[in-house]
């Protein structure tokens, strides 16, 4: 029991180790500016939605999973965000990185006010293309009304970091 106990402590350490190593090595560049790629996924409902479906809006994509603590914790302030300054062009957007079911499970107990799109195993392939080189979620990318990539977030955004970022551009046509 003893031995299993200290086989379990120092597989965590190891995890966490290399999880910070990760972060630690491929940091994702937060202001280097370039375009948004097109890309079309599928919604809740089944429909494909392309991202230029919110052209010259302020985009806040953030990839997220059902089973991340940290994603969950985000999304009140991403609801908020999304009330705030949907008057103003900004349109937050969820691509989850599972599968539609248990998403919808989940979201029958959190309420969201944006869409979510279904990545599923793709999900993790077109954060990479998007600046995630960590590999890791929360990943929150903040996309000006042109198209550009304006801003990289790995980990959690916090509701005023977000805000600072979102007040820097809906000013800005």
């Amino acid at each position: 029991m003893k031995q299993a106990a200290i086989v379990i402590i120092i597989g965590l350490l190891a995890l966490a180790g290399g999880i910070a190593l990760r972060y630690s090595l491929y940091p994702a560049p937060e202001t280097e500016v370039s375009p948004l790629p097109e890309f079309t996924l599928p919604d809740l409902e089944g429909r494909n939605r392309s991202i230029r479906e919110w052209k010259d809006k302020i985009l806040v994509i953030n990839f997220w999973a059902t089973w991340c603590p940290s994603c969950r914790e985000e999304m009140p302030d991403l609801v908020a965000l999304q009330t705030q300054y949907a008057a103003q062009g900004v349109q937050v957007i969820g691509v989850a990185l599972e599968d539609k079911a248990p998403v919808e499970e989940y979201l029958d107990f959190v309420k969201i006010n944006y869409p979510t799109l279904i990545a599923g195993d793709q999900g993790m392939a077109l954060a990479g293309q998007l600046g995630n080189r960590a590999e890791a979620i929360p990943f929150t990318v903040v996309v000006d009304r042109h198209g550009m990539i304006a801003n990289r977030h790995l980990g959690k955004f916090t509701k005023s970091e977000l805000e600072t970022v979102i007040e820097s551009m809906v000013d800005r046509k």
